[in-house]
């Protein structure tokens, strides 16, 4: 039993996620509690859903935070759209596919499954065929940025096949919102979620989801009750839908939503479009600089995430001797690997307030020290010096 305070030490986040949170976005958390139904809190429920509406690229009515982590997006996506009985198609091509397949199940749905190799994105030809041997499958699920495996499926792409099908898209967002560029509207994703924790410098727990006209028609259209209270959407839209009188649901996490309005509103500030462009210059310098130490981004180039990069472990090194040298050593977090991946990688975030110089040269370094001392040849001092440059350019 702890019988004082709990402090933690200062860590710099550069693993999959939670990735370093804001200090505006802490600085906002800390502000006097109100009630939940509050008309200021009323107020700033209603600006929250504009400034997601800005992320996502969309006008869609029903966009709110749910209270919970992405997991719980997830689960209100599957448990509003797919019925039992249902036929869903979902691509697995790393851990979160896999969590997708699970819910169609435990939704009643029947998952048929697309599988790629993990590391790669989701092969479009590959779903087209499935979609033509399955006419009747109502539902099609895929991840756009799978953080186990560091791979960005073509969202646009797949969201098309599946239209030409008549078949909703659930897209999972989690790791992609506000890394990389994602248009709801503009390529007519049906239905999608996300988190609050990494590429927006958030806290964990809680979770963006958008729905369009044509899933919030098969909302209203099942044929069976909504198998959660909690996640039905004609009953949690009573309370985040319009107008100042709002029923009561359940008890929003008030300050946490403070948190989420701020780093909202600082991704406004700075534009989702250079938000989108930031990732992708600092992921060019962490690339510079673990290439000059000898190590490789397993996923190909054109399939790669500027926001989580998975480096292949190199031979003779361990992987959980590296990451608790710095953590313990460097106060620097990165991840291990999963699933078909554990121990072969290691997978390091660039998210959000993460991705910024002080923790790329952090990371460069303090790794390549780290593996020198262990016998890997790398040349620390020219891989400092090529991520700086690469930052420059």
């Amino acid at each position: 039993m702890m019988s004082k305070s709990f402090h933690p030490m200062v860590r710099t986040l550069m693993g999959p996620g939670p990735a370093d949170v804001h200090p505006r976005v802490l600085a906002a958390m800390a502000r006097p509690t109100i009630g939940h139904l509050d008309p200021q809190f009323v107020a700033l429920m209603d600006d929250i859903k504009a400034l997601l509406r800005y992320a996502l690229r969309t006008d869609n009515l029903l966009t709110m935070p749910v209270s919970g982590p992405g997991s719980v997006g997830m689960e209100t996506c599957f448990v509003n759209l797919v019925e039992p009985g249902d036929k869903a198609v979902v691509c697995i091509n790393g851990v979160f596919g896999g969590r997708m397949k699970e819910n169609i199940e435990r939704a009643g749905g029947i998952p048929i499954v697309v599988a790629d190799t993990w590391g790669r994105a989701v092969d479009p030809n590959k779903v087209d065929e499935t979609l033509r041997a399955h006419p009747d499958a109502k539902v099609l699920a895929f991840v756009h940025a799978e953080t186990s495996t560091g791979a960005c499926s073509d969202v646009r792409t797949l969201v098309e096949i599946a239209h030409r099908h008549d078949t909703l898209t659930i897209v999972d967002a989690v790791t992609a919102l506000g890394g990389s560029e994602l248009q709801v509207d503009a390529w007519g994703v049906d239905a999608v979620y996300a988190g609050s924790q990494k590429c927006l410098s958030c806290t964990p727990g809680l979770a963006p989801i958008s729905f369009n006209d044509r899933a919030l028609d098969r909302v209203r259209g099942r044929r069976t009750r909504i198998q959660s209270w909690f996640m039905d959407l004609n009953l949690v839209m009573g309370y985040w839908g319009s107008g100042e009188r709002r029923s009561y649901h359940h008890t929003a996490p008030v300050n946490a939503l403070y948190g989420l309005h701020e780093a909202l509103l600082m991704l406004h500030e700075e534009g989702i479009e250079q938000a989108w462009a930031r990732h992708r210059h600092h992921h060019a310098a962490l690339r510079a600089g673990l290439e000059a130490l000898g190590l490789e981004l397993i996923v190909p180039e054109s399939e790669r995430l500027p926001q989580l990069n998975v480096v292949g472990i190199p031979g003779g090194i361990d992987d959980l001797a590296v990451r608790q040298r710095l953590l313990n050593e460097y106060q620097l977090e990165i991840g291990a690997g999963l699933g078909e991946l554990a121990g072969k990688v290691w997978r390091i975030g660039l998210m959000g307030y993460s991705c910024r110089p002080v923790n790329l040269l952090l990371c460069i370094s303090a790794l390549g020290a780290v593996l020198r001392d262990l016998g890997h040849p790398g040349d620390v001092a020219g891989a400092i010096a090529a991520t700086h440059q690469a930052l420059a350019a």
